[in-house]
């Protein structure tokens, strides 16, 4: 199933908003341009995944040297301070423990929207009848969710779309 969470504009870098879709609680994370999408459910004991604060992954190739860098982000629970790559859901603290489900996340505009029928009214096929409609343009980007895989790699750049917009 696809989500539409929002504009693209209506999230803030660093920002994050929380979506319950049916009896899942997703949280979507909008980290400098890309976005990521994780469970609310902490693996280890159940905590609001999504309630803790985000840290870049710090690397170090020696003594005295240290660096940060926004292509990895860890999500700390705010619990018992678990920390998952938000990319992929990967804990660190817990190896046998299983991963943090992770979702496939994409942008696409406002006018490709409109002609997917599953974003409009999932889960339903149209009939034979057809009333008379008006032309609606939408112009704005949309971050969408997608539950029905895992994310692993697939975090998107807001830059990135998916859809035609000729």
């Amino acid at each position: 199933m696809r989500i539409v969470v929002g504009r693209v504009d209506e999230f803030e870098p660093g920002g994050r908003r929380v979506v319950d879709v049916g009896r899942r609680s997703i949280g979507v994370f909008r980290v400098g341009d890309r976005f990521y999408a994780i469970s609310n459910h902490c693996p280890h004991q159940g905590g609001p995944l999504c309630a803790g604060r985000t840290a870049p992954w710090t690397h170090s190739d020696g003594p005295g040297s240290a660096r940060t860098g926004e292509e990895h982000v860890m999500l700390a629970c705010p619990w018992h301070g678990w920390e998952y790559e938000l990319a992929t859901g990967r804990s660190f603290l817990g190896p046998t423990e299983p991963p943090a489900r992770s979702y496939q996340v994409s942008v696409a505009s406002g006018e490709t929207l409109d002609q997917d029928l599953d974003l409009r009214v999932p889960g339903r096929t149209p009939g034979p009848y057809v009333a008379e409609t008006y032309p609606v343009r939408v112009e704005d980007d949309y971050v969408i969710v997608d539950t029905t895989t895992n994310a692993g790699p697939g975090d998107v750049d807001a830059t990135e779309r998916t859809g035609d917009r000729s």
